[in-house]
């Protein structure tokens, strides 16, 4: 039996009541359920646009709108899994190794129970947290990186901890297993050549945005299948993978990206019946999202997430 699932909008309507994920419970509990999703509302590591910490409430209020039955993936989430809003992790504005500590204590027993968080941000920083939580349950994990920065310089200003150093660090400390780790969509511009370099001197495969709209989707799907293999696996997915033009609301946008429809396209595929751990979704700027597209885009994707979580137990049950 499935002890938490959304309100159902046709009895009660959407726009009523507190606003959660998808109108999932707001329940602070890791019995009976296979995932929660949480905010963890932090953008202290920004070097340039604040304002991702407003990213969570915008994404919920959007959700309010998604319904429960994937018709692609032919699944109803709520016949397979039981999920809550988990609310917020507690971050310290301006002080992001005091966050860390928060998001991984924070995010521990929930791995430790084997279930999912679907967590959003927040800056990219956050994911390094998530991460170290992560390992202690699973020890290193593959990467899946929807991005269009590869997140992997050494230092911001004279500073480790950043939003663009993230995966650097996840390396260097051991969470990542880099040969079975990639990172798709990287493009934009760089302050020199070895930028995109340094990604793969670190052991992470790379597909450019430019090499992703050469060879395709299929072929970006078997990439990612054939990078993970077996491995436990990790999503981050930061907004600006895709292009501007859909997701205007965040802190470094790129033209040159992708539409909602091809990252919906990569996602179902390429991670089907994989071991995936944990998601995030990172980079939703509400301050530059007049028309909600952003938010919108990323309570989408957030779904198919979920979808797929819902998706693997219904094959796995038969």
């Amino acid at each position: 039996m499935i002890k938490y699932k959304p309100a159902n909008s046709l009895e009660s309507p959407r726009f009523s009541g507190v606003t959660t994920f998808m109108r999932l419970p707001n329940v602070k509990t890791l019995e009976d359920v296979d995932f929660i999703v949480t905010g963890i509302p932090f953008d202290t590591a920004c070097s340039y646009n604040t304002g991702s910490r407003f990213g969570p409430q915008a994404i919920r209020q959007c959700s309010t709108i998604i319904k429960p039955y994937n018709p692609v993936l032919d699944v109803n989430i709520f016949d397979y899994c039981s999920g809550v809003d988990y609310g917020d992790i507690n971050t310290v504005p301006g002080y992001i190794e005091e966050t860390y500590h928060n998001i991984e204590e924070g995010l521990t027993p929930v791995f430790e129970k084997g279930i999912i968080p679907i967590v959003m941000g927040g800056d990219h920083s956050i994911t390094l947290a998530e991460l170290r939580a992560a390992a202690k349950k699973y020890g290193p994990v593959a990467l899946v990186q929807f991005d269009s920065h590869s997140d992997t310089y050494d230092s911001f200003f004279g500073k480790k901890y950043n939003h663009g150093t993230t995966f650097r660090r996840a390396i260097e400390e051991n969470l990542l297993i880099p040969e079975n780790s990639i990172q798709v969509g990287i493009r934009g511009h760089l302050y020199e050549p070895q930028n995109l370099q340094d990604a793969k001197d670190l052991g992470l495969e790379v597909i450019t945005g430019p090499e992703l709209h050469t060879i395709g989707i299929p072929e970006t799907i078997k990439k990612i299948r054939e990078r993970t293999q077996d491995k436990p696996i990790f999503v981050s997915f930061d907004i600006d993978f895709l292009d501007a033009a859909y997701a205007p609301g965040t802190g470094t946008p790129e033209i040159g990206g992708f539409t909602t429809w091809e990252a919906q396209q990569i996602v179902q595929k390429g991670l089907r019946e994989k071991n995936v751990i944990g998601y995030d979704l990172v980079e939703v700027l509400p301050a530059s999202d007049p028309s909600k597209i952003t938010s919108f885009a990323a309570a989408g994707l957030m779904y198919e997430f979920i979808s797929l979580i819902a998706l693997n137990k219904k094959i796995r049950r038969g």
